[in-house]
């Protein structure tokens, strides 16, 4: 069955200093989501191109801010892997913040605005104390993915690889065990990390609905469309991946498209209010 998509009769005006009424009326188990067919995460990421293309400065910035990211860690674990954990749970709390900037950039294309990278900076404000918290679930899954990670790295390496060449070293056939387990419960982690966050920070964004209700939500549209999501997920895996080939540099435009990307999804799978329950 084809997918109708919202977000393109929702262009009335937004107020983003209150949250909606009908999401607070509402139950998170009510709201009506949307069915998706497989090509809708083609239709998202060609909306994402769409909205890159549209502010091409500002996605620039947030992608330059994602390249330096992934660089640090980069350096991090060729010069000091012992940091490199605690760096990546520091990332993990600024990535939300960052992507917040791209929704809302998408927001205002969306409603006709002009989009402006200082407005985009401060999207944040009326969701800090939710996103504190959201950010605060991803940290404690980032942790337990690394100590499940060291416990991984415990029971099934010998010997600690030397810093020299050390990527090589533990993506050896020799050690096929080890990579075997290590990308099992990394899946695991990342699945669970993906469900929960797939929609939930746009969502807070939209409706400054709480972490709790954002994320059974995010839940409530993997288990409905377990097949498109997982495609969904692969993509945004896969766009990655061939983003960091290049020094990291293809992160400037593949992580604003996907940030854009995010926010049409969301818009497709949770249905816009009616404008008179936003104005009521």
């Amino acid at each position: 069955m084809a997918a109708t998509h919202p977000e393109s009769t929702d262009t009335g005006p937004h107020d983003t200093n209150r949250p909606d009424t009908e999401a607070g009326r509402e139950s998170v188990f009510s709201l009506p989501l949307a069915s998706l067919s497989p090509g809708d995460p083609l239709r998202w990421l060609a909306r994402g191109w769409q909205d890159f293309r549209a502010c091409p400065r500002i996605g620039l910035f947030y992608g330059a801010c994602f390249a330096l990211m992934g660089q640090a860690l980069w350096q991090a674990f060729q010069h000091a892997p012992a940091y490199v954990l605690a760096l990546s749970a520091g990332f993990l709390l600024m990535g939300p913040f960052l992507a917040l900037g791209l929704y809302d950039t998408s927001r205002a294309l969306e409603e006709g605005r002009s989009p402006s990278l200082r407005a985009s900076l401060w999207a944040w404000r009326p969701t800090l104390s939710t996103m504190a918290i959201f950010a605060g679930v991803l940290l404690i899954l980032e942790m337990l993915w690394g100590r499940a990670s060291l416990v991984v790295f415990a029971v099934t390496m010998n010997t600690m690889p030397s810093s020299e060449n050390m990527l090589a070293a533990l993506l050896s056939l020799d050690n096929l065990e080890f990579l075997v387990t290590y990308v099992v419960v990394g899946a695991i982690f990342a699945g669970l990390i993906f469900v929960s966050s797939a929609i939930s920070i746009p969502m807070i964004l939209d409706r400054q609905t709480d972490a709790v209700s954002a994320a059974l939500t995010s839940f409530r549209a993997c288990l409905q469309n377990p097949g498109v999501m997982f495609l969904w997920g692969a993509w945004i895996t896969g766009l990655c991946v061939l983003a960091m080939l290049p020094a990291f540099l293809g992160l400037l435009v593949v992580g604003p498209v996907l940030g854009h990307a995010t926010w049409h999804a969301y818009r497709h799978i949770v249905p816009a209010p009616a404008r008179s329950d936003v104005t009521r």
